[in-house]
């Protein structure tokens, strides 16, 4: 089975293809999965409902949107935080909140980083390709120490 490198978690449509298009675009992860919201991306971290016949690593890398139906992103990230083979995978906020306590929250639950989503569509894509070279490409992974 192929890695899937990055998992996308976003609700919002338009940001999900802005994002995917800009990842792609610039070759930063030959896999990418989508998921709309916290139980999916639980499911799929975690090998559970319909995600239960995969098998291997998690993700390289989590980019986790802050406002997310059924279940927030701040709660998605105490879930993969605190569980020992999921802890060491970076999860990256990329949301639309600069809101103080959700930045004290996110970092005081384990993100990795905090990233606030440029409205203008260069700046998303910039960003984006950045976060993507930095945790694909310069970022040493924690993956080999899951196994």
């Amino acid at each position: 089975m192929e890695i899937v490198e990055i998992l996308l978690v976003e609700d919002n449509m338009n940001d999900a293809e802005l994002a995917l298009m800009a990842l792609r675009e610039y070759n930063v992860a030959n896999k990418i999965e989508h998921v709309k919201d916290g139980p999916e991306a639980l499911e799929f971290m975690f090998r559970s409902g319909k995600y239960s016949h995969l098998d291997g690593l998690p993700p390289k890398v989590v980019l986790l949107d802050l406002k997310l139906p059924k279940l927030n992103g701040l709660e998605v990230l105490k879930e993969i935080k605190n569980n020992e083979k999921t802890k060491k995978i970076p999860v990256i906020m990329l949301t639309s909140s600069r809101e103080e306590p959700d930045i004290q929250t996110a970092y005081d639950l384990g993100a990795n980083s905090y990233i606030v989503k440029p409205v203008e569509f260069d700046k998303f894509v910039d960003a984006l390709k950045s976060v993507g070279y930095y945790w694909m490409l310069i970022n040493e992974s924690p993956l080999k120490s899951l196994n």
